[in-house]
């Protein structure tokens, strides 16, 4: 049930859905929700994470670690991406982007914060997570 959630946020990040009643998503997810992120705190999997900052440029980056496997990564401004990913130990992780492995070390993992290190040619990367709010919307991006 924890994926069907994760997907009606992505609609909702996409702007899918607009006809479907709000009561109908309520229903389905609240309980879910509420699960995910009080009863599991520090948990990486199943829940929707926004990339923090103040990059204004790239705005909505979010990860979604979901527990079969699959991660989900979308952006306001990108196409979003399915990749299979999986822990390598206690603390650390990869998936795989066009045909490359990304590693990445958990450097923090709480109910509200989840910061990665990224292991990459260029060398290493700090990403900072915070979950998404529920409602989220993209903003307008200015078209060229």
């Amino acid at each position: 049930m924890t994926s069907k959630a994760a997907l009606l946020t992505l609609l909702t990040l996409w702007g899918v859905g607009a006809a479907v009643p709000h009561q109908a998503w309520a229903d389905e997810t609240s309980s879910e929700q509420a699960t995910d992120t009080k009863d599991e705190p520090g948990d990486l999997t199943n829940r929707v994470w926004v990339k923090a900052g103040d990059d204004a440029a790239l705005p909505g980056v979010i990860k979604i670690f979901l527990s079969d496997g699959t991660l989900v990564q979308d952006s306001c401004w990108e196409t979003h991406r399915l990749s299979p990913w999986q822990m390598t130990d206690a603390k650390s992780l990869t998936w795989n982007e066009d045909g490359m492995d990304i590693k990445a070390d958990i450097v923090t993992l709480t109910a509200d914060e989840l910061v990665l290190s990224l292991k990459l040619k260029g060398g290493d990367v700090e990403e900072h997570y915070t979950p998404a709010p529920v409602p989220s919307v993209c903003p307008d991006m200015p078209k060229g």
